[in-house]
């Protein structure tokens, strides 16, 4: 199996035995624990804690600091993957930080639920923080052409880029699938003991119908015969189990822009595709534009994570209904992106937007040049 080099690598190395607890979220089999196995020779002679096990995350629950001591050992490396699971996991980060300062913690969590309560507030100053996101192109094809690059989008359009799915190319729809049974919800539902997950179910397929169109909280709401504050905490739920992810509207002037709602897209196309159950080849598809958009920007968002630019996205459009797909706002400087899968079309930023932002940069995204929008080049 090929070994794929993670950007987050790069950022993580130089920060090592700084005194702080490294704490890396993302989703369930995006590749945390297998990214720091890789990075041994960095880390030397590690223990590696997995808070899945009953036992580890019982004895790490009512923990104290001889019991750390005796459990550290000599160790100079202690991670421990999926901190959530460990009862007041930040209160034994925070006293580990405290009083072992030779020591680097690393812990790896899969929903942000749990570790914003339970984590954070506890570890307050004493954390580094990074998101580990599905494969990205620049990880999968480092040393591939465009034109390469261009030619595997119709897999990662339908598949996604999850990394047992890269890496297992033929049992792909039966992996996607997989993930998105068993592991897609397993956080969402057990916090705070939701008790409908057919709701969830039922929300997730609207939203998978729905990327790359504004999110309408009250149709949602209709459509599903709940009230709407019920859809917004769902919404939420799921994109801090790090399934989704929303795209605010961009605006300056109130009067001519739409200020308030927002663009739902899925982190993976694959779990997209395996929500709405559709799998069908491009060229059987209605939808390959808006796959190609949720791809896109996902990837954007990716690399602007990983090359630690501070830039926001967002989306733009005016009460007459014209449209920006892509808006990128870092300090006074914005960008405006449209992203289009029909490479036979001349294309061009709404008009509506470059009249009331002139000095914005323009550019149109399409499969033959997107290496230069996603790769930081």
């Amino acid at each position: 199996m090929s070994i794929y080099h993670r950007k987050l690598e790069e950022k993580i190395r130089p920060l090592l035995h700084r005194g702080k607890a490294l704490i890396i979220v993302g989703a369930r089999q995006v590749g945390k624990s297998t990214m720091l196995q890789n990075m041994d020779k960095v880390f030397g002679d590690a223990l590696w804690l997995n808070a899945d096990e009953n036992s580890i995350r019982d004895h790490l629950s009512v923990i104290d600091i001889s019991g750390i001591r005796s459990l550290v050992g000599n160790y100079k490396m202690v991670i421990i993957d999926e901190i959530q699971r460990v009862k007041n996991a930040g209160l034994m980060l925070k006293m580990m930080v405290d009083n072992f300062k030779d020591v680097q913690f690393i812990a790896t969590g899969s929903s942000a639920l749990e570790i914003s309560e339970t984590v954070f507030e506890p570890l307050t100053g004493r954390f580094f923080l990074f998101h580990l996101y599905p494969f990205s192109l620049a990880e999968i094809y480092p040393a591939k052409s465009s034109f390469e690059i261009e030619q595997a989008l119709s897999f990662h359009l339908v598949y996604g880029n999850y990394p047992e799915v890269c890496t297992q190319r033929d049992l792909s729809e039966m992996i996607v699938k997989n993930l998105a049974q068993q592991y897609l919800y397993k956080d969402v539902l057990v916090w705070k003991d939701i008790r409908r997950p057919e709701l969830l179910d039922k929300l997730l397929k609207l939203l998978a119908f729905q990327i790359g169109s504004q999110v309408s909280i009250n149709e949602l709401a209709r459509s599903l015969g709940v009230k709407s504050e019920t859809v917004r905490n769902y919404i939420d739920l799921l994109e801090k189990s790090f399934v989704i992810y929303q795209l605010k509207s961009f605006g300056t002037n109130q009067r001519k822009e739409v200020s308030k709602m927002s663009k739902v897209y899925f982190w993976d196309n694959g779990i997209r595709n395996a929500v709405i159950g559709n799998f069908d080849p491009l060229s059987q598809r209605t939808d390959t534009g808006a796959l190609f958009e949720n791809f896109i920007i996902s990837e954007r968002l990716k690399m602007l994570s990983w090359s630690d630019d501070d830039a926001k996205g967002f989306f733009w459009r005016n009460y007459n209904k014209s449209e920006v797909d892509y808006i990128e706002r870092k300090r006074d400087l914005i960008k405006a992106f449209e992203i289009k899968w029909n490479t036979n079309k001349q294309y061009r930023v709404s008009r509506a937007f470059t009249n009331l932002y002139p000095d914005a940069e323009t550019q149109i995204v399409i499969p033959n040049n997107l290496v230069n929008f996603v790769f930081n080049e």
